[in-house]
């Protein structure tokens, strides 16, 4: 049986998701719970990586379970097996031919920017702390420069190996409550880094160090050195990946 689980975790502690050598990882912590479980091996299958100190509300991932169990039993066992900061919050069975990565159509993420004076004891783990003013609605207006498809040459890290540099980006807001900036973008997919060196040039238009049309004029050079390096990886949030309808379980 095929099982889909959708996991929750604060990626501070972590090397990232995926497995590496010598590095801590979420996939390493749950494939080990796993192992625990079965008895033998699991490999999982993720909807993408997530890098060192970036969290997850809604990251997906599948694996074939060696016998039989029942999901909400598996959800509960693993619950109890894993550290305090990772969370299955859902387990299904779905379909063999799920495929939590190239079934993808939609990923949401979220940038979180705590914007005061004083930096905070408790969300320094999950925001990046911007003390000066920034100019709001020029980062408003900077975020829609990125809707729609576009050539992000210029927004990825350099030496990462992809085929193509093009993405559509449906959505691309900020939002203001109180001292915290959030912003959302949802796309077809991402470049590595991507997310964290837009937030990285917008904060740039916010400071009133690039203009908007300056930050257009990027996007379309595609020249990486140009562009400011990526913002920190605390205050970056996998929410939810979109699937078209699945189908059920048994059923190709």
């Amino acid at each position: 049986m095929r099982i889909r689980m959708v996991i929750e975790y604060d990626g501070t502690a972590y090397s990232g998701w995926q497995l590496q050598a010598g590095g801590d990882t979420v996939q390493a912590s749950i494939e080990a719970a796993l192992h625990r479980l079965f008895g033998t091996p699991v490999r999982l299958q993720a909807s993408g990586r997530t890098d060192a100190g970036v969290h997850a509300l809604g990251q997906v991932a599948a694996f074939d379970a060696p016998r039989h169990f029942d999901p909400l039993e598996l959800r509960r066992a693993l619950n109890a097996m894993l550290p305090a900061d990772i969370v299955v919050r859902e387990a299904a069975e779905v379909a063999a031919t799920f495929d939590a990565r190239r079934q993808a159509v939609v990923r949401v993420y979220e940038y979180r920017i705590l914007n005061r004076e004083l930096r905070s004891a408790f969300e320094h783990r999950y925001a990046w702390h911007i003390a000066q003013p920034l100019n709001f609605p020029a980062m408003q207006a900077a975020a829609r420069v990125f809707v729609g498809r576009h050539d992000f040459a210029a927004f990825r890290t350099l030496g990462t190996q992809t085929k193509s540099t093009v993405r559509e980006i449906y959505l691309s807001q900020w939002e203001r409550r109180g001292e915290l900036l959030l912003y959302r973008v949802e796309g077809s997919s991402f470049l590595r880094h991507m997310v964290r060196t837009m937030v990285a040039a917008m904060v740039e238009v916010g400071r009133n160090r690039l203009a908007v049309e300056d930050l257009r004029a990027l996007l379309e050079r595609g020249n990486r050195a140009a562009v400011p390096g990526a913002a920190p990886p605390c205050g970056l949030f996998l929410v939810e990946v979109r699937y078209p309808p699945l189908p059920a379980a048994g059923r190709a």
